[in-house]
């Protein structure tokens, strides 16, 4: 059994070095694997097993692989660029969740607090990575990740590799993805910055009728309490709007792959 599979993978190692291109663009790239604190070594052998699985399942027309070399380093290009387009698909949610924990971060003084951002080896705001790290878990506990590993596999029937055709509609599809970014980081944020925007203004009437309060002193610990205690009662509708904007994006993956196809 153990032979005749890697009979058949050997026979069929164009298709199957087309597939895991296009895998381990998407899977170095999408949320969890990303993670720079992932051993490298558990990111190949991931890739490599799920595009060892696909290659009987997936069928290509042989037609489709030049002779060329060139011809084919091309083809891999191209199967790169849809796996890192997938990704970056869903990297734009996360990131919406981030530039949301990086505005509360900065208006509650919390911006010279930084720490270590694991997926990137970058620094952030501590509200930043707190909010990116709640939306992981509520990613990974409502099993999106196995809805996404699913959707890799089906894009093999949407757009087989070698049938790449970039349609006019691409672009705009990427920046609908990016406005719904910036949405989702200012539904999630609103009501936080609302209230610190009310703070600040409260904090600059109080300074003119009293003038002997520090007001600088008073709003450092009321903006830090204020902002904590409002980003926890904000919890309570986080999943709502991030579930919507991460469904949406599930469906927008094989619009874009019908895209590629030129469909």
């Amino acid at each position: 059994m153990e032979q005749l599979f890697f009979t058949q993978l050997l026979d069929n190692y164009k298709a199957f070095a087309l597939i895991l291109v296009r895998v381990a663009g998407f899977v170095f790239l999408m949320p969890v694997f990303s993670s720079k604190t992932l051993p490298m070594i558990i990111k190949a052998a991931a890739c490599m097993v799920l595009s060892a699985y696909l290659v009987p399942i997936v069928k290509i027309d042989k037609g489709l692989f030049p002779d060329s070399p060139a011809a084919f380093l091309m083809l891999v290009v191209a199967e790169l660029f849809v796996g890192m387009t997938m990704a970056l698909m869903l990297r734009l949610l996360f990131a919406g969740l981030q530039t949301a924990g990086q505005l509360i971060g900065f208006q509650m003084g919390f911006s010279v607090a930084n720490v270590v951002d694991p997926s990137s080896g970058a620094q952030s705001v501590v509200i930043a990575q707190f909010v990116y790290l709640v939306g992981l878990l509520l990613f990974l506990t409502s099993n999106a990740h196995h809805a996404i590993i699913y959707g890799l596999i089906d894009t093999f029937s949407i757009l087989q590799p070698g049938r790449l055709a970039l349609m006019p509609g691409l672009n705009q599809l990427v920046m609908d993805m990016g406005q719904m970014m910036f949405v989702l980081s200012i539904k999630i944020l609103a009501p936080v910055l609302a209230i610190l925007f009310l703070s600040q203004a409260a904090l600059g009437i109080l300074a003119k009728v009293v003038p002997q309060i520090n007001v600088l002193m008073v709003s450092f610990s009321l903006n830090i309490g204020l902002g904590l205690f409002f980003l926890g009662l904000s919890m309570q509708l986080f999943w709502p709007i991030f579930s919507k904007y991460l469904e949406r994006s599930l469906r927008l993956m094989p619009v874009a792959l019908r895209l590629f196809a030129g469909q």
